[in-house]
């Protein structure tokens, strides 16, 4: 007779997309997880990534001043020193970093505050690489990180199309009328499939009252 459970047994779960490679710099006053995050992020099973450890604030703001990392892996829970702090002092100096907080002593308290200052995920010691993989490939999804400088332009002026799109509360036919172009070209666009000559860059700017130079400011040129 046939195995009937082998039939019943649900598939496991897909394992979660990995995030491109990344910069990476992980503020830990513990050594031995300092070691462990850079064993395990710069491995192969665990995405290949650039990372940097730092055990100290000012060794970490040291690491972000010589090069801009994609993310931070922030120790909200330090001995000497105070996670909230660093993160409070991490969003006055960079705003958009994106900062990833882990700690041994998670709570909902805890939680709750560090998202009040923007904090992209919460991760409790010990995660799994499953869990940092899901987190990292979230937030390079969500924020663009690890693309080619061409992609990142491509996806913000896209982003920033449709922002000013949606603030005149324009149809994309809207769009297309007062600035001569296809609905196709700027669905295109705005998903950052497309990126854009100058000259139509230009006809979409004046038809949202826009200066295309801001849209290159947010894009970081």
């Amino acid at each position: 007779m046939p195995d009937s459970a082998a039939h019943d047994r649900t598939p496991p779960p897909p394992p979660p997309p990995a995030p491109p490679a990344l910069s990476i710099v992980a503020l830990d006053d513990d050594s031995d997880f300092r070691e462990f995050v850079h064993a395990l992020l710069t491995s192969e099973q665990g995405g290949g990534h650039d990372v940097r450890v730092a055990a100290t604030p000012d060794e970490c703001f040291g690491l972000i001043e010589a090069s801009m990392p994609d993310v931070l892996l922030l120790d909200i829970k330090m001995g000497r020193a105070s996670g909230e702090a660093v993160l409070e002092e991490l969003r006055k100096r960079w705003p958009k970093l994106c900062v990833i907080v882990v700690t041994g002593y998670p709570s909902l308290d805890s939680m709750r505050q560090t998202f009040k200052r923007d904090v992209f995920d919460y991760l409790a010691k010990p995660f799994s690489i499953a869990e940092i993989n899901r987190s990292l490939a979230q937030a390079a999804a969500a924020l663009g990180l690890g693309l080619r400088p061409r992609d990142k332009l491509r996806q913000e002026l896209g982003r920033q199309i449709r922002l000013a799109r949606t603030e005149r509360a324009w149809t994309l036919k809207d769009l297309s009328e007062a600035s001569g172009m296809s609905v196709s070209q700027l669905s295109s666009i705005e998903r950052g499939s497309h990126l854009p000559s100058l000259e139509s860059l230009l006809e979409v700017a004046r038809a949202l009252d826009h200066k295309v130079s801001a849209w290159f400011s947010a894009a970081g040129l």
